[in-house]
């Protein structure tokens, strides 16, 4: 029988500490893979690392809790710098770690919040592949960025949020072709909605979390198996993956019919799923 894929791979994994993150921390470490993982939570993060050292016990699994803000690019290259120093190289960067914001944009009552979710959704992941990539060179690795169906299409009430997730898929794109040669693979993700607390801190109007979804958490896809369908992405180093068949058909509807993808759109988020 072959070794699980990320045996004693090193993996960093930002926005570990909820969610995707913890979901797919916790999957890579049942693999024995060596985990640093980031977030600004470092009470929560302590917590998914511990989970997933006595998960991964059996498989060897190491983990490493490293809080990180990824909008810091001094903390993106410690980040990776402690993971050098740790595991002696990097083999996989999964760039996940985000926020969102849920208000119309001329109801926006200051642009601070659009600012914020741009340095993190866009600039983290900037700042940690720069810090991580020759070390990715080195291993021939595999970077994987977490972003959105709002990469693809517009999304009423979070332009922030797709103008930031449309900057990732347009950087990983290009990023993909530069590294080809290096052996280093880039794995886009877009998710559809996915149950994970981050909604209910997304930025309103005010610039206030909500501090409550609306969304009907309990009828979209779990953070688990998001996370478990990211993890074959990740395997065999797919070029993109798009988790929902709304998301497939409409990016192939777009081509022909923008304006019934607008109504989709608008359609979802009024009904919350």
């Amino acid at each position: 029988m072959s070794a699980p894929t990320f045996l004693e791979n090193v993996v960093i994994l930002t926005g570990a500490s909820r969610g995707i993150g913890r979901a797919l921390a916790l999957l890579l470490a049942q693999q024995g893979a060596w985990l640093a993982l980031a977030a600004r939570d470092r009470a929560n993060l302590e917590d998914v690392a511990q989970s997933c050292r006595q998960r991964g016990q059996a498989a060897g699994a190491k983990a490493l809790a490293l809080p990180t803000d990824v909008s810091d690019q001094d903390q993106c290259r410690r980040l990776v710098e402690r993971t050098v120093e740790a595991y002696g190289r990097v083999d996989t960067l999964v760039n996940n770690a985000g926020i969102t914001m849920w208000s119309r944009f001329d109801e926006m009552q200051s642009l601070q919040p659009l600012e914020r979710i741009m340095q993190v959704n866009y600039l983290g992941c900037v700042y940690c592949t720069h810090a991580a990539l020759p070390y990715l060179k080195q291993s021939q690795g595999r970077i994987v960025a977490v972003a959105s169906l709002a990469g693809k299409a517009g999304v009423p009430l979070r332009s922030g949020y797709a103008a930031s997730k449309h900057a990732m898929v347009g950087f990983f794109d290009s990023l993909r072709i530069e590294l080809a040669p290096y052996g280093v693979s880039v794995t886009v993700i877009l998710p559809d909605f996915v149950a994970t607390e981050t909604r209910q801190r997304a930025f309103g109007p005010d610039g206030e979390p909500l501090g409550k979804s609306p969304v009907q958490e309990s009828q979209v896809m779990t953070a688990e198996e998001s996370a478990r369908r990211i993890l074959e992405a990740m395997a065999v180093r797919q070029r993109e993956q798009v988790q929902s068949l709304r998301g497939k058909l409409g990016q192939w509807v777009k081509l022909i019919a923008p304006g019934l993808v607008d109504r989709i759109a608008r359609n979802a988020i009024q009904r919350g799923r």
